[in-house]
């Protein structure tokens, strides 16, 4: 059984229950992703997902491409 990871991303962009329904659409619609589940006071993404089914450059350029940037 593959493993599946956990990661915390951070998103500054996110103020509101719109960029909550963008990020979540975008990323519940990749292969390999398991939940997500976006927080606005903290302006992070809780992730769930397969690495073996998808990457973090992937789940960042999905992320990218809805307008939204990943601080490193």
């Amino acid at each position: 059984m593959a493993s599946v990871q956990e990661t915390v991303l951070s998103v500054p962009d996110v103020s509101c229950e719109h960029c909550v329904k963008t990020i979540n659409g975008a990323l519940q619609n990749l292969s390999g992703v398991e939940s997500v589940a976006t927080d606005i006071p903290s302006k992070t993404v809780h992730l769930r997902y397969d690495p073996s089914k998808v990457s973090l450059e992937k789940v960042e350029a999905v992320l990218d491409d809805a307008g939204y940037t990943i601080a490193k």
